[in-house]
């Protein structure tokens, strides 16, 4: 059984489930979601034809971690209550991999870790995907390392190697997945680029041209002042580089929203190069990713896809449980600093030396075979 209930648990898990589904004659496959993500979590099962057989539909307007936490387990109580898979396969570091993960151990299932050891070692940066991933960490059977780095840190925490295969990120497989979709496909090109257009970015803005910095920010450790200096930064940056354009798929939060409406005004619209747009569904936002020139992002995963696309990384966090991508050289830490953040945006603009440096360094996340590596490992067992 495959769980989990955020996009990007879906955009990771869903090429695995599709590799799992090759294989008939060695396993039953079962996704179950959670729903923690409903809508862009549905987008992503559209897009690999992927069709849930439990979906526990657990979010309400309002929720705490507590909430979503305690409605997780109780859903997968009864799930497993109908029926008990041989191995549980959770993902990362949200609440959904953690509370299934404890489901699970509840029930003696064995479970499977994808993407584990990831590790910053500060429980509250970031906050809560920390203290999920070494939860379940605990929990694990079988834990599949992204990376070397990650296995060590298993095995500093006295995980068993025995227990640890390194695959590489299934990410990497979904990305390639998509982008050769993308690349084949041009009445699917001329779709993205009209649902950009009525999103709120016009991609052909790009032909003469211009540069485009792709921007993302949902992280919680981030709302309040750390957003309203993002916001700033962005703002002066929009200005200092009028030839440029600043696209920002805004995250439905409303801690969000509200910094960016403070910094940017009520109105959104006519801004001149800064573009504030709706979030988008994963084809059409690795459309996007694939146009730009530099990536300015607090998210995990972006980490690991954006450098696959020969794009530099500004990450706005203070730490990362990523960092093979710092000393590849794919992603540099800029945190909410403002001045840390106009500055290494300008040096990535206005020095080719420096974006080459990043553009072309070796993505440390993978080979697009990860979840064959998954597969095979479990049909040894």
């Amino acid at each position: 059984m495959l769980i989990f209930g955020t996009r990007p648990e879906a955009i990771k898990m869903a090429p695995l489930v599709k590799e799992f589904q090759k294989h008939p004659e060695e396993f039953e496959t079962i996704v179950c979601v959670t729903g923690q993500h409903r809508q862009m979590l549905d987008q992503v099962l559209d897009i690999f034809d992927i069709q849930p057989d439990y979906d526990l539909n657990i979010m309400k307007q309002g929720q705490d971690l507590t909430d979503v936490t305690a409605r997780v387990l109780t859903g997968m109580r009864d799930v497993f209550g109908r029926v008990k898979p041989d191995v549980a396969l959770v993902h990362g570091d949200t609440t959904t991999s953690t509370a299934a993960a404890l489901a699970a151990f509840y029930q003696q299932i064995p479970v499977g870790h994808v993407e584990a050891g990831l590790r910053t070692h500060n429980i509250y940066s970031p906050w809560p995907e920390e203290m999920n991933r070494q939860i379940t960490g605990r929990i694990a059977t079988f834990n599949f390392a992204p990376t070397p780095l990650s296995r060590q840190n298993l095995i500093q925490e006295n995980v068993s190697d025995d227990k640890i295969t390194v695959t590489g990120n299934t990410v990497i497989d979904a990305l390639y997945w998509v982008v050769d979709k993308i690349k084949n496909d041009m009445d699917l090109n001329d779709s993205l680029s009209s649902e950009l257009k009525s999103a709120g970015y016009d991609v052909t803005r790009l032909s003469a041209g211009r540069r485009m910095v792709l921007i993302t920010g949902h992280r919680r450790e981030n709302f309040g002042d750390g957003f309203i200096s993002m916001c700033r930064a962005i703002k002066n940056l929009t200005e200092r580089y009028p030839e440029v354009d600043f696209v920002y798929p805004m995250h439905l939060n409303p801690n969000v929203r509200k910094p960016i409406h403070e910094v940017f005004g009520e109105n959104l619209s006519n801004l001149g190069n800064m573009f504030f747009i709706e979030p988008l569904e994963y084809l059409s936002f690795v459309y996007l990713m694939e146009k730009s020139d530099i990536v300015l992002t607090d998210s995990g995963g972006i980490q690991e896809e954006a450098p696959g696309l020969g794009k530099p990384v500004l990450v706005m966090r203070d730490t990362t449980e990523r960092p093979e991508a710092l000393d590849a050289g794919t992603v540099q830490l800029v945190g909410t600093d403002y001045d840390k953040i106009v500055n290494s945006v300008s040096r990535l603009l206005d020095d080719q030396k420096e974006y080459d440096r990043m553009s072309k360094a070796v993505n440390p996340y993978g080979d697009g075979l990860a979840c064959s590596r998954i597969v095979s490992k479990l049909a040894e067992n």
